[in-house]
């Protein structure tokens, strides 16, 4: 019974993989973000409790202005939460993204 919790079921080798493990991502084009700094896109995301990735996932980099915007917490949430604080963010960011473009 290796790493095997009665309530809890299996321990993973990764912790996010606990409680409901969700990742819900979405892919958009972010080219005003693109062209303000990659860096500042992912310290906003940062403050909106998102993760960017690249479209080829999260080791394989980014091309050009679409990205793979995820909720970054996975435990302690409800599916319901978990999705909606992904749509508000990536609302957000759209949102932000429009303005950066006209700048």
């Amino acid at each position: 019974d290796f790493c095997l919790d009665e309530k809890y079921g299996y321990i993973h080798s990764c912790p996010t993989n606990l409680g409901t493990g969700m990742r819900a991502s979405v892919h958009i084009d972010l080219p005003g973000w693109t062209k303000h700094g990659v860096d500042k896109l992912k310290a906003r995301c940062e403050e909106l409790h998102l993760q960017p990735r690249g479209t080829r996932g999260e080791s394989g980099g980014q091309t050009g202005h679409t990205y793979d915007i995820s909720n970054k917490h996975r435990l302690g949430y409800s599916e319901v939460e978990l999705v909606q604080k992904m749509i508000d963010g990536v609302n957000t960011l759209w949102e932000e993204d429009k303005k950066l473009q006209k700048q």
